[in-house]
């Protein structure tokens, strides 16, 4: 399909639904300021024009307020500011609903392969007989987690699922009514959630949303294959990391694990119950009455109780029986329906989603060294000791630890954790927590001493039922990976580990951080090669590599196309699982329904097959590989220099919204770790420095460095080869395609003002000039007039979004104007650019 036919179908199925729906909100029941629909185009011209005319916030609101208004008080003037701000917020989510409602429309207008095409494609390639065994032995695993980029509550998460049908259908009257409710009804937090506060908001996706979809997507690939006998419960896979991830948040706790756990558990029931009900009313036979009667009150007592279980086997049995009743009986009938509860079932089991623990390698260290302090097996710290005597003290069997034996409340904490984890494997099953991960793994003791804690604080001498995951997310950390699997491959003892765990090992790998530490185009090389390296590795083992990547929404933290970003993937690295972590706007706009769902958890499959359909085409060539190895090289110079630039924490600090991520309340977890007053580059967390940047619509991480990197080798005569890198290597067009997108989110006529700041005004330069260094040199390469030129839907998508913000962030500019020129009303401006970042991040969808 032609471009302008895809925009065609774009402008009608969701930009003049949006235009029609939007002029309800002129009646949007706000307080005081009545006409603030009829003033909100005309704000948004005033900004677009003064911006380009390089006045700055200050100047370009206070003469609206002055030509536009009859505002004369700074109150006035700021209630208005508030009231813009909740105007933008719901034309955010009434455009996020009219996109999701076209999503059947909008969705052939992409180039991806289906499920059904990828497998007849496989099959006209002779691939027929192993196309069941591929599946059978891939899987695509989505872990939730709760970064503080979402923050809608239950509440108002039905609100949007009702705006959603209503809009599809073409309801006016029910539209009308829902937008009143949408404009009364508060889309924040009154306080900051909690850890298990953030853990039932996903859960209820889980319950209203990934339950039927996980089932009918099994479902469907089964009826793709036309093989009603495949058997892979587990080619989706979910897993959960609210109330597990405890690195850096003092507020989860071994006790929100613990209800945590009983909670996915407990939900989990209530819809096997649901589905039992309701098999009940069509299932009125002799012999299967009684069965499904039993059935439903051994599900009821586990709804509502912590205390009270049910094994999976409980659950089947009867489920089983049932069917097989049916088909001897009573003519298969409703089989159809009995079936797709046997299937989530066998899917779900009795965990819902698998809730991983994360903590810091650090935290471990610290505890390993009290163990061994207490057991009196050093004297003062892990430091005395040589690699072998460590490594030896590590591997012993005869140490049995309790939380009560330390005061420290951490360590403690970290002991009664790994203590539970066997007690959450009893009541949830052994797939309910099951994985370890271990952020900043440096080295293999990392890994040990995990390893050594799991046996110590709960298995003993028996096997460990658990995956240990080392998350590798420094560059160096990256560059010793391989090194380190190997030497941790080599101990005996935790060889038997990975064959007890069917001799797959688990390897994680951050963007976030990694973007953050070497730039964008440096990270993903790295990761690429790094799991090449591993894949060589787990191979020369006799291991399966799973490679778990903590992708977050935006380019610059491994965001953008997912399947293109797996589809570009070469043979040299293992295939056998697409597994990463989605957090934020990304669960609502792309898992948030279950036609999003299904669709895009069918694209990672795809991902998967086709790159055994199209190996030969994604393998990079040395030569290839020589010219990215350089451009990476050169790109993590210069983002290094700006990293070492004097003003480049002070210019976050100052400058941007930096600060004021950890005064919303939109998550349980600090902006920065560690407690020191003075804001230091290392302790910055990724989502909030990722989230700065495209609050300042700069977004820096999400090219910096890339401009002049083409630039130097386009210099040295290599044009044509970047061209064709760009034309023939997928995995590097999928990088530039994902800067392109950051590119197109940059407007840096917004903070053009900071160009007359003495202190910032150089610093501001360098971004700039290489902002549009970056825009030019992906052009030429690509050869594009114009960025996301073969993306037409989404960069239209993105105009859209920009636009309707665009007051938004100017107010938040001019709130921190009037902050730094000393304000007496600094408190309401503080808190202006507090609630200014809620609707900037829903409109971004992958901000942070």
């Amino acid at each position: 399909m032609s471009n302008p036919a895809r925009l065609e179908i774009f402008e009608k199925a969701v930009k003049t639904k949006f235009d029609v729906y939007n002029s309800l909100f002129l009646n949007l029941p706000f307080r005081k300021v009545s006409n603030i629909g009829m003033l909100i185009p005309l704000l948004h011209n005033v900004c677009k024009q003064g911006l380009e005319a390089e006045r700055d916030p200050l100047a370009i609101l206070d003469s609206f307020f002055d030509v536009h208004t009859g505002l004369k008080t700074e109150k006035e003037k700021i209630d208005f500011m508030f009231n813009v701000i909740q105007y933008v917020e719901r034309q955010v989510v009434l455009y996020d609903s009219a996109e999701d409602a076209a999503f059947e429309q909008l969705v052939p207008l992409e180039d991806h392969l289906s499920l059904k095409d990828c497998i007849t494609l496989l099959k006209s390639d002779d691939k027929t007989c192993s196309l069941t065994d591929d599946l059978s032995c891939f899987s695509a695993r989505l872990v939730f987690t709760a970064h503080p980029t979402q923050f809608y509550s239950p509440s108002v998460l039905n609100i949007i699922g009702k705006l959603k049908s209503m809009i599809a259908r073409n309801d006016i009257d029910g539209i009308d009514l829902t937008l009143q409710q949408l404009g009364l009804t508060s889309l924040i937090n009154a306080r900051k959630p909690t850890p298990f506060d953030e853990a039932q908001n996903i859960i209820y996706l889980l319950r209203h949303v990934y339950y039927e979809a996980v089932g009918e997507l099994y479902a469907s690939v089964k009826k793709t294959l036309r093989d009603s006998c495949f058997d892979c419960p587990a080619i989706v896979q979910l897993g959960f990391w609210p109330g597990g991830d405890r690195d850096g948040n003092p507020f989860v706790t071994a006790a929100i694990t613990a209800d945590v756990a009983d909670e996915l558990r407990m939900t989990l029931m209530k819809c096997y119950y649901r589905d039992v009900k309701r098999l009940a009313r069509k299932l009125t036979f002799r012999g299967v009455e009684d069965v499904l009667a039993k059935l439903r009150g051994r599900l009821y007592a586990t709804m509502y109780d912590p205390a009270q279980t049910i094994r999976y086997e409980a659950i089947m049995d009867p489920l089983a029986e049932i069917k097989a009743s049916l088909i001897e009986n009573y003519n298969s009938l409703h089989l159809d329906e009995l079936e797709s509860l046997i299937d989530k079932v066998t899917i779900f089991k009795t965990h819902f989603a698998a809730l991983d623990i994360r903590q810091n390698h650090n935290v471990h260290r610290e505890t390993v060294e009290a163990i061994l302090k207490k057991e009196n097996l050093i004297a003062q710290g892990l430091d005395e000791l040589g690699e072998a005597q460590l490594i030896a003290l590590l591997l012993r069997e005869d140490i049995a630890v309790h939380p009560d034996q330390f005061e420290d409340a951490l360590i403690k904490d970290t002991i009664q954790t790994i203590s539970q984890m066997k007690h959450i494997q009893h009541k949830n099953g052994s797939e309910g927590c099951d994985r370890y991960v271990i952020s900043h793994a440096e080295d293999m003791y990392s890994v040990l001493y995990v390893f050594s804690l799991l046996r110590w604080c709960g298995w003993g001498k028996g096997e460990v039922p658990v995956d240990i995951i080392p998350l590798f997310e420094s560059m160096e950390g990256m560059q010793n990976a391989g090194s380190i699997m190997q030497a941790l491959f080599d101990i005996p003892q935790y060889r038997a580990h990975v064959a007890q765990r069917r001799n797959r090992q688990t390897i994680m790998l951050g963007f976030s951080d990694g973007t953050k530490d070497g730039g964008f185009l440096q990270a993903n090389w790295s990761i690429y090669t790094t799991k090449e390296t591993l894949s060589a590795v787990c191979d020369d083992n006799g291991i399966k590599a799973i490679f778990f990547d903590g992708r977050g929404g935006p380019p610059a933290r491994g965001g953008g196309k997912t399947h293109r970003f797996y589809a570009s993937h070469g043979k040299n690295i293992a295939n056998h699982a697409i597994q990463f972590t989605i957090q934020g706007q990304t669960i609502t706009s792309m898992y948030g329904t279950k036609a999003h769902f299904k669709h895009n958890c069918e694209q990672l499959l795809t991902a998967g097959l086709s790159t055994r359909l199209f190996e030969k085409e994604n393998t990079i060539s040395t030569k290839d590989r020589q010219v990215i190895e350089k451009l990476a090289q050169l790109s993590l110079e210069k983002y290094t220099a700006l990293k070492n630039h004097p003003m480049f924490v002070p210019y976050l600090e100052n400058k941007s919204t930096l600060k004021y991520y950890g005064k919303t309340n939109i998550g349980s977890r600090p902006y920065k770790r560690g407690d020191k007053e003075k804001l230091d580059f290392d302790d910055l967390r990724a989502i909030p420095f990722v989230g700065a940047w495209s609050q300042l619509k700069q977004n820096v991480p999400g090219y910096y460095g890339l401009g002049t990197a083409i630039q130097a080798l386009v210099a040295d005569g290599q044009t044509d080869r970047l061209k064709h890198l760009f034309s023939g290597v997928p995995f590097f067009k999928a990088l530039i395609l994902n800067s392109m997108m950051a590119l197109s989110k940059s407007y840096f006529e917004l903070t053009a003002y900071i160009a007359e700041d003495e202190a910032y005004n150089e610093f501001w330069h360098m971004l700039l000039d290489e902002y549009r260094l970056s825009k030019e040199m992906v052009l030429l390469i690509s050869g594009y007039q114009a960025l996301m030129e073969e993306e037409p839907v989404s960069k239209k998508s993105i105009e859209i979004r920009e636009r309707i913000v665009l007051p938004l962030l100017v107010i938040q500019q001019y709130a921190l104007q009037k902050i730094e020129k000393g304000s007496t009303q600094k408190a309401l401006y503080e808190k202006i650019v507090e609630r200014s970042l809620y609707g900037n991040i829903n409109a971004s969808r992958n901000s942070a």
